[in-house]
């Protein structure tokens, strides 16, 4: 559990009942945002409010009316992933900032140019989000957000979000190693082994990443691998 004096309310209303939890603001977006957080490390107290406060809790039959449930667990959950969370000022700027980054980082790393085929630097991304006057929500998925705001981006920079096809041959002795950092780190289309234990494949990775592949390649097989780019596709 996190200290009280660091928690925020996450609060729900419904059929005239009020249902409120204190939270740690950063583990409740997560838990949103559906990553699988333990609850105890999202809350201050175990205790469902109906005015946190004033040290008010909810009583039982608030709680069957509305949730048909009692369960501590189950109606903090409910409560973080349905209700609003009250952010002071400075908490609501840093995580907007975060989410802010997180937005510009997915851009740069996924879309490129389409008259040129490289990648916007982020500096570029994020000059073009102010003059666009992007705004960002906090507690909205990324790739929600990102759709968003590649739309208000196209009229201020030329973007398009492309992936690339890439043809590749690792030596036997870096075969293993890099089948899995490979899986890993990339969609594998075709992959093949050969008689003489080298393995084949071919990759789509986002076009703005390809210098990071390549470096993974050659720090893989220390240089040895063998590369064709193929043709791409494109959204």
């Amino acid at each position: 559990m996190i200290p009280i004096e660091q928690a925020v309310v996450a609060r729900l209303e419904s059929h005239g009942e009020r249902f409120e939890v204190l939270v740690d603001p950063d583990m409740a977006m997560r838990i949103r945002q559906g990553e699988q957080i333990e609850l105890e490390d999202a809350i201050a107290a175990e205790y469902i409010f109906s005015n946190a406060s004033h040290g008010e809790r909810a009583s039982e039959e608030a709680m069957q009316k509305v949730f048909k449930a009692t369960e501590f667990e189950l109606i903090a959950r409910r409560i973080i992933e349905r209700g609003e969370i009250r952010l002071t000022a400075e908490q609501r700027r840093r995580l907007t900032a975060e989410k802010r980054r997180q937005v510009i980082t997915f851009i740069a790393r996924n879309a490129v140019n389409p008259r040129t085929g490289l990648p916007h630097p982020p500096q570029r991304v994020e000059m073009a989000m102010e003059e666009a006057k992007v705004n960002i929500d906090p507690f909205r998925p990324v790739e929600e957000q990102v759709k968003d705001t590649v739309r208000m981006l196209r009229p201020i920079i030329p973007i398009r979000f492309e992936e690339v096809r890439i043809a590749v041959k690792i030596p036997p002795e870096f075969a293993a190693r890099a089948y899995g950092e490979l899986q890993a780190a990339t969609t594998i289309e075709q992959n093949e082994w050969q008689k003489d234990g080298s393995w084949i494949c071919i990759v789509r990775i986002p076009a703005g990443i390809q210098e990071e592949f390549y470096d993974l390649l050659n720090r893989i097989t220390r240089g040895n691998a063998e590369t064709k780019l193929l043709n791409g596709s494109r959204n």
